[in-house]
């Protein structure tokens, strides 16, 4: 079938065509929550990057297509080398991923010695996470850190606002590199401020990719699943994340009353990927995302260390 069919196949149809080829190639579709609904309509898996990418690993899958951006389909590969990773879109990066590079990291490691530990946020590039100690999430980079001596140091790649909100709640001795969530970094006191004057009855719950100012003066910080949680049990709520995580939840919450902290927090990355994307890639098995034996491996020790941590 030629691209041109494709685009002319209406959602339904590609709907349809997705399901089959699904089940003729063996394959799972994993979905970030940044993604639009009618992308997550067709997951096997909805969530966040690295929750995603465990789940694949437990599956009998051959074919494991990500829909999100290219340092998640990574990790997807690191912890399943044997299966075939495909990204939804071939142009889907993350800025903040590649605010770092591995010689940048290894300068800052030569620079600073063996005293300290690398903790690398896990939306990062693979050859970054080949170069660090252990990885970390946003829901577990407080654990994380707080798991070693309390006299070890830190070198935290690359948010410096994830790695400062970890600094603050852990009082540790965290040297920061300078890199951000455009998406996240964007938002600031003013922001807050004005939503919690037109909705002064919410409570805000912020990811802590936020500047220290904005997760200062949240009511909760969260990861996207943290969020999620705690929109479970709270029924007005600011959402202070991208802002396709405020679209899942409202669909999956009707009867609550959920507005985006702000409607300028759009990853331009996540949202190109359309349902056209997901049957082209899937069809022709293209995108395929390859990580060297080298740094998968190397990169698999520090993902392995936070996942044994984590439990």
């Amino acid at each position: 079938m030629d691209e041109l069919k494709f685009h002319q196949m209406t959602n339904e149809e590609l709907k349809n065509l997705i399901i089959r080829l699904k089940k003729e190639k063996n394959a799972v579709v994993l979905v970030h929550n940044y993604q639009f609904l009618e992308v997550q309509d067709i997951a096997d898996y909805i969530g966040d990057s690295l929750d995603l990418s465990q789940k694949a690993e437990q599956t009998d899958a051959d074919i494991i297509l990500f829909c999100g951006v290219k340092f998640m389909a990574e990790t997807a590969k690191i912890l399943s080398p044997e299966k075939k990773v495909l990204l939804s879109h071939k142009d889907a990066g993350c800025p903040m991923a590649e605010m770092i590079t591995a010689n940048e990291l290894k300068k800052l490691k030569n620079q600073y010695g063996s005293n300290r530990k690398v903790v690398c946020y896990v939306n990062s590039t693979a050859e970054v996470k080949a170069e660090s100690d252990i990885c970390c999430t946003s829901a577990n980079a407080v654990k994380i850190v707080n798991s070693f001596p309390k006299d070890q140091k830190f070198i935290f790649v690359p948010d410096k606002n994830l790695g400062s909100y970890t600094a603050m709640k852990t009082g540790r001795d965290i040297l920061l590199w300078n890199g951000y969530c455009i998406v996240h970094d964007i938002i600031t006191l003013e922001d807050v401020n004005l939503a919690r004057q037109k909705y002064p009855d919410y409570s805000l719950i912020v990811h802590p990719e936020c500047k220290p100012e904005v997760y200062n003066a949240a009511d909760a910080v969260g990861s996207t699943k943290q969020i999620e949680d705690y929109v479970d049990t709270h029924d007005k709520v600011i959402i202070g994340t991208e802002i396709g995580m405020y679209h899942k939840l409202q669909h999956k919450y009707p009867q609550k009353q959920l507005t985006p902290l702000s409607k300028k927090m759009v990853c331009q990355n996540m949202k190109k990927t359309k349902l056209v994307d997901v049957a082209m890639t899937l069809y022709y098995e293209q995108n395929e995302v390859i990580v060297p034996e080298r740094i998968a491996k190397k990169a698999y020790q520090a993902v392995d260390r936070m996942l044994k941590l984590s439990q």
